[in-house]
């Protein structure tokens, strides 16, 4: 079988007639060169079909050219897309992704962030929750954040998301419109500020509407995987007063919701309305189609990555607050 054996540096100077650190100045720009030379130069590096060292050319500058991605849950197609939506960006301007897990709660023990701590990484999109960030910013408070689904307050980090709580109010107030007055909640860990504001939501439409909030309608699952919605749901319909609808926080939480339904007999929507939040691409192919909050969940990634590029170039950020919508379809 043949090889290819790639060209060296110091060929790439034999074959030019120059020095290896004139080679070294033309392929980095780091000082000016003679144009006669830099023509030897360039044409010798055509020729010989040599390759720099990219990681080892950006240690040299100071930087690594890569970012890490925090991720909570790696079989969310949730935050799968986001990522999809980050690296439309990044490819195109030459940076890498180190995608890590963040299930946990994020501590300087955590091997999420050894690429932060060994400086592995220019700038981080955390996807994960915050209520553990501000000792992280202590202690690398010159690495450029930004937070990804989540609107963070009181902190210094520029986020892109969408308005959670509003569109919890959207979601409910359709529900109501339907006809709905026990409309129960199927919540996520609050530490999670999207869970949080979607909670405050569900209650701020229903206290303007004049029904009362009843604790015992809430059931906040495990995680956010299909499996947790099925599990969490389990006793509502055992209730005295069983609720007609259920507003899940997340699409995958409202599908595990409508399976463990099924398995007791109920039907979707004609016994009990069902609606989720994200349209994950699975929503509509699901059966019932699902009725959600849409999020432009590529754009939220794509935007991140711009603002955290932006702050790597020195250039001002602001938070970005992206639109969200009600997608109507057969569960509600």
């Amino acid at each position: 079988m043949n090889t290819v054996k790639l060209a060296s540096i110091s060929s790439v100077a034999a074959h030019a007639g120059v020095s290896i650190a004139t080679v070294s100045r033309v392929l980095n720009g780091t000082k000016a060169v003679a144009d006669e030379t830099r023509a030897r130069v360039e044409a010798s590096v055509s020729q010989l079909g040599y390759r720099a060292n990219a990681l080892a050319r950006s240690l040299m500058r100071g930087e690594t050219r890569l970012l890490l991605v925090l991720v909570p849950d790696f079989a969310n197609p949730y935050f799968a897309e986001i990522v999809k939506g980050v690296e439309s960006v990044t490819r195109t301007r030459g940076y890498g992704l180190v995608v890590a897990d963040a299930s946990e709660s994020l501590s300087r023990e955590s091997p999420a962030l050894d690429p932060l701590y060994n400086r592995l990484a220019d700038g981080v999109i955390s996807l994960a929750r915050f209520a553990d960030l501000k000792p992280l910013l202590k202690d690398i408070p010159d690495l450029p954040w930004v937070a990804c689904s989540e609107y963070v307050e009181d902190i210094d980090v520029p986020s892109v998301s969408i308005d959670h709580r509003q569109a919890a109010i959207d979601a409910v107030q359709y529900l109501i419109n339907r006809g709905h007055r026990r409309i129960a909640l199927l919540s996520a860990n609050e530490d999670y500020l999207w869970a949080k504001q979607r909670h405050e939501g569900y209650e701020f439409a229903l206290k303007r509407a004049g029904i009362p909030v009843d604790p015992q309608l809430v059931r906040v699952a495990r995680g956010t995987d299909f499996v947790d919605g099925m599990d969490a749901v389990g006793t509502l319909l055992a209730m005295e007063s069983a609720p007609t609808a259920v507003f899940a926080v997340s699409d995958t939480l409202a599908i595990g919701a409508i399976k463990a339904f099924r398995r007791v007999g109920r039907r979707v929507p004609e016994d009990i309305a069902v609606i989720g939040f994200d349209d994950i691409p699975v929503a509509r192919v699901f059966e019932p189609e699902l009725t959600t909050i849409g999020q432009p969940v590529r754009e939220l990634g794509a935007a991140a990555a711009e603002l955290l590029l932006k702050r790597l170039s020195g250039a001002p950020t602001d938070s970005r607050r992206l639109q969200h919508a009600l997608i109507v379809r057969a569960s509600a």
